[in-house]
């Protein structure tokens, strides 16, 4: 069988390992170091707005922790979109509170901001004013931000920005992740850059990111003694990782280039088949990173379904991916109201991401350009 082509890989820039050797060098290793400070300042630089930058242990800690410093507690409702993998919605449980689902919209996949008003206005309605607002943009693809923000900003509601996928994505200019009152980053192995795991909190005041440093470090009260006033949780990043984090921040223009690479490399190839489209910004407005190309088949023009080209590069030793399937259908979540139509729905049924990582050779590219070829010449 052929080599396996991943579907987003790491991949090393190359002096990730002069920070890591810095670290061993001056026995840094721990939740603390030169690194960790480098690391987020390298970050604020980066997304090039007034922020301030807080690494942790993962993405969905820098969300537990948002979520957190906009008050939400048990029983809160917190409006999250749908369509998004489930670290989105898990920290809304961790705090005991409720999320509401919305569905997505048709040009980018992200938040419908129609149907997020209709949800808000309903929550009122029913006597609860959600606590906060989680936005995600999708594969890298920014979402409509300012119609988000203007309902948010309506009815009061803090926005947290899940740009755990969009690192390096812009919405007129400006970096997903420092629209809302927080951002939220990830690292994991699979993301355009990685420090094989981790994330970061995006605040706008040194007391939002002194806070998020208080509580991941276990919140330990300023004394002599170990006290604790409030609950406190393990989840600021490692020196060690951070500095696999530095590295890769060095090449990461680089990526996001690739990246985009890809999403270009699929698009030429889908320009002569009817049927499928290409996730693609709607508009000047909107600059991805693209750091999943994705695509959605109509099976009655193309008489091939998602699971058909999935499969074929399965027996190929190519992964590919079905988008994420909506929180909303999931059945830990079964219980949860939802507002929109069935945009989410459809875009599960019918999507498919495809192998986009930055270290893809010419030669796995030819491979995965024949096998979609293949499948549609059927």
């Amino acid at each position: 069988m052929s080599d396996k082509i991943w579907l987003s890989s790491p991949h090393m820039g190359g002096n990730e390992l002069k920070y890591i050797h810095e670290a061993f060098d001056h026995n840094w290793v721990a939740p603390l170091g030169p690194n960790v400070n480098g690391f987020e300042e390298d970050l604020e630089k980066f997304l090039n707005s007034d922020v301030q930058v807080v690494a942790l242990s993962a993405g969905t800690a820098a969300l537990h922790l948002a979520l957190i410093e906009c008050g939400v507690n048990y029983g809160d409702e917190v409006i999250c979109q749908s369509m998004t993998f489930s670290a989105s919605a898990n920290p809304i449980a961790y705090q005991g509170a409720i999320p509401v689902f919305v569905d997505s919209e048709a040009d980018t996949w992200n938040m419908c901001p129609t149907a997020l008003k209709e949800a808000i206005r309903d929550r009122f309605a029913n006597g609860k004013k959600p606590k906060a607002i989680i936005v995600v943009h999708l594969y890298g693809m920014p979402a409509k931000m300012d119609e988000i923000l203007a309902v948010a900003k309506e009815f009061d509601i803090p926005v947290i920005e899940d740009a755990a996928e969009g690192l390096g994505s812009t919405y007129k200019g400006k970096a997903c992740g420092t629209f809302g009152r927080f951002g939220v980053l990830s690292f994991n192995g699979n993301k355009i850059i990685t420090t094989s795991g981790g994330g970061a909190l995006v605040c706008h005041t040194k007391e939002d990111k002194d806070k998020a440093v208080f509580l991941s470090t276990q919140a330990r009260d300023n004394a002599p003694h170990y006290q604790h006033s409030h609950i406190g949780y393990n989840y600021r990043m490692s020196n060690i990782c951070a500095g696999i984090g530095r590295g890769q921040m060095e090449v990461l223009g680089d990526r996001i280039e690739a990246r985009r690479g890809m999403t270009k490399f699929y698009s030429d190839i889908f320009a002569r088949i009817d049927g499928v489209r290409v996730l693609t910004e709607p508009s000047e407005d909107f600059y991805s990173n693209h750091w999943l190309a994705a695509i959605t088949i109509d099976e009655a023009l193309t008489g091939v379904s998602r699971e058909d080209l999935r499969l074929a590069l399965l027996e190929d030793n190519i992964e590919s991916r079905p988008l994420w399937k909506p929180m909303h259908l999931q059945p830990v979540f079964e219980n949860s109201p939802y507002y929109g139509s069935n945009v989410a729905e459809k875009l599960f049924d019918t999507g498919l991401c495809l192998p986009s990582g930055s270290n893809l050779t010419e030669a796995e590219k030819e491979r995965i350009r024949i096998k979609i070829e293949q499948v549609f010449d059927k």
